[in-house]
């Protein structure tokens, strides 16, 4: 009897993964966490330090951290399940549909640290532009985000572990946001960036693994001819409803287009209106965070690319095989094609790789999550509305408790959701449904003067029902007046939701803001949290609030343009990072390549070949998996082997560090520098 439709793993190797590893990660985060705090000059007991590193990270932990955060369970799984639907089409419209938003997000990137350099989260631009109405409708949005992002980790996380293990799905639910809340509350930002750097050296290692069997050593495919003749037959068999000829091998794909569109709308939601991706912009050194959103997302389209392109397609091409569990329609929905492939090729061992994978990358991309929304229930809740004057250790202790929090909310969303019967693959198409509308309006806020606030917030506000009336009218005239989870699920239906959604919010927005604009110089928002060394001869008092500088600034206590540096005489330098002209000049850079990159990946490459109805021969399926496996290997060097060589200094400093204190206990502790006179 095959074992393909029973769990491959036992209950124990569930848990062992789950907990044991968890345990594992945190316990390391943990201990580089002291290590950081003994021989660097930063220590996540400092709020700056735990919600956004300082604003000192390098380009290439950032774009590493950027590849952690956006490999959700739904990376790996759902972009199996589209191949094993669509054939290459899927990863494709995967990959290029979720890179884009990374690519154009930069460019928000480089306006936040020109408009508002020292803000711990996007919605603080938007209170201090458009006040608390606008705070609060947005505030729904971003904490709507966070809750679907994080349900689609912990379901997609789950259903697999339940699948491969047998474990309870209730049990992963709770325990694999666990150990990430554990080491998120005790080493903040650069703990998170850290580990997002572990797991994504693991991540690559694992799919180059995956990659290599699957079209080099498997005695069931072993190579890119052989697999052309598995998906060959599979059309004959099976074929692909609006694929030309039933082909898996070709992008003309009706059903892959339509995917794509979704993906696109749904994931600019996702990255814009989530302060896990402001976070990092947050963290990165003004400098380079350009370059970190373009290196990132370019890095992170492999992922989804070359993994689904081996897995997903190999599910499909082992259909039949004696290993290969049967999938059902709800199977592939909760993203099971890869699971099954993983355990045809490699037994076990292929089952326990995956598990391992899924697990880093979903506990990687919940740590994100973790601190993102602690940092909107700290800053945005506790601080902007509960207590006004809080102290930096009540800023800290509050941060810690919402890490906390939200990682029993992150278990609690997840078993919802799974009992009332919604997969990772619902909720991964319905998601730009409810989310969309505020995708302009938000990008409106912090790039355009003249943005009209009670246009964007119509427009939000009437997009969110646009979109719901849309994928509702569309799912009731499909199916004969039947509403359910099955029948809401449809790609036309969520279509229709997605675009309605996006379309009304960016038009309403768009329009009020021409026909009535605002004129805002964003001056108060590049004053929002500064904190200004008073020079000698003042009072002593230090600004935090920038209604407070601005007042100070009038009786000549400094400038808004000035932040830590005092000379001598006591005069405030401005901070050279935030040089104007150069972060305009970055902002300039980062929309024509984005631009350019985002025409490229979504037109130029894929709609030729959906045109002209191409079925790739061996050769050309050949070439498009080394593009795959090329892209793939250009991704591991940028963010695995980058990022040890631009913190070469800070390695050195750490190892000599340890090595004074084993020959003199204490001679190796990092001693901060005495402030210069006046300061």
């Amino acid at each position: 009897m095959s074992y393909a439709n029973q769990p491959v793993l036992p209950q124990g190797a569930g848990y062992g993964v789950v907990v044991g590893i968890g345990l594992f990660f945190s316990a390391f985060m943990i201990c580089l966490t002291a290590i950081q705090a003994r021989y660097t000059a930063y220590s996540p007991k400092n709020s700056e330090e735990f919600s956004s590193a300082s604003r000192s990270v390098k380009p290439g932990l950032i774009a590493s951290g950027i590849v952690s955060a956006w490999t959700w369970a739904a990376t790996l799984l759902q972009s199996s399940a589209v191949a094993y639907k669509y054939g290459i089409s899927g990863p494709w419209w995967y990959g290029a549909g979720a890179t884009v938003q990374v690519l154009l997000f930069a460019q928000l990137a480089a306006k936040l640290k020109l408009n508002a350099p020292y803000a711990h989260t996007w919605l603080e631009i938007v209170h201090i532009r458009w006040g608390r109405v606008a705070h609060l409708v947005f505030m729904f949005f971003g904490l709507a985000t966070n809750i679907i992002v994080s349900s689609m980790l912990i379901l997609g996380g789950s259903a697999t572990v339940t699948d491969l293990t047998g474990m309870s799905t209730i049990a992963a639910c709770f325990l694999i946001p666990l150990g990430v809340a554990i080491y998120v509350v005790v080493g903040g930002m650069r703990a998170t960036l850290l580990c997002d750097y572990t797991h994504t050296t693991v991540l690559f290692s694992i799919i180059l693994t995956f990659i290599f069997t699957v079209y080099a050593t498997s005695p069931k495919i072993g190579s890119p001819a052989k697999m052309h003749e598995l998906l060959t037959a599979a059309a004959v068999s099976r074929p692909v409803s609006g694929n030309a000829h039933g082909s898996y091998i070709t992008m003309r794909s009706k059903n892959g287009l339509i995917f794509g569109v979704i993906n696109v709308v749904g994931n600019f939601a996702t990255v814009f209106q989530d302060q896990a991706y402001w976070q990092r912009a947050i963290a990165s050194k003004p400098a380079s965070t350009v370059k970190a959103y373009l290196l990132g997302g370019l890095a992170w389209f492999a992922i989804p690319f070359a993994f689904a392109t081996t897995l997903g397609l190999a599910a499909v091409a082992l259909t039949g095989d004696p290993s290969m569990r049967t999938l059902t329609p709800a199977d592939v929905s909760a993203g099971l094609p890869a699971s099954a492939a993983a355990a045809a090729l490699l037994g076990k061992a292929g089952a326990a790789i995956l598990l391992v994978l899924l697990f880093l990358a979903v506990t990687s991309a919940s740590s994100a999550e973790l601190i993102a929304v602690s940092s909107i229930l700290t800053y945005d809740v506790y601080k902007k509305y509960i207590n006004t004057h809080a102290t930096e250790a009540q800023v800290l202790k509050v941060s810690h408790a919402m890490v906390a929090l939200f990682a029993v909310c992150m278990g609690l969303a997840g078993l919802i959701f799974y009992y009332i019967g919604i997969s990772m693959g619902w909720l991964y198409t319905f998601m730009g449904v409810i989310l969309g509308s505020g995708v302009v309006p938000i990008a409106l806020c912090i790039t355009w003067s003249r943005a009209n606030k009670w246009g964007c917030i119509g427009g939000s506000i009437a997009g969110f029902f646009a979109g719901l009336i849309a994928w509702l009218v569309t799912t009731s005239s499909l199916n004969g007046g039947v509403i359910n989870v099955t029948t809401s699920g449809g790609d036309y239906e969520m279509l229709a939701g997605n675009l309605a959604s996006i379309g009304v919010g960016g038009i309403i927005s768009v329009a009020v803001s021409l026909v009535w604009p605002e004129d805002f110089d964003f001056e108060s928002s590049r004053a929002l949290n500064i904190k200004a060394p008073v020079p000698t001869g003042t009072s002593g008092v230090e600004y935090s609030d920038e209604k407070a500088f601005e007042k100070g600034s009038e009786k000549g206590h400094g400038s808004i343009e000035a932040h830590s540096a005092v000379d001598d005489e006591g005069i405030i330098a401005p901070d050279p990072d935030l040089d104007p002209v150069a972060l305009d000049r970055a902002f300039r850079f980062a929309a024509w390549s984005s631009v350019a990159l985002t025409v490229i990946m979504l037109i130029l490459i894929p709609l030729p070949l959906f045109f002209a109805s191409t079925i790739f021969g061996v050769h050309g399926l050949t070439a498009w998996v080394v593009i795959g496996i090329i892209w793939c290997f250009c991704s591991a060097f940028t963010v695995v082997l980058y990022p040890l060589w631009e913190s070469r200094v800070a390695i050195v400093q750490i190892f000599r560090g340890i090595t004074k204190d084993v020959f003199a206990r204490g001679s190796g502790r990092h001693v901060a520098h005495a402030p210069p006179s006046g300061a």
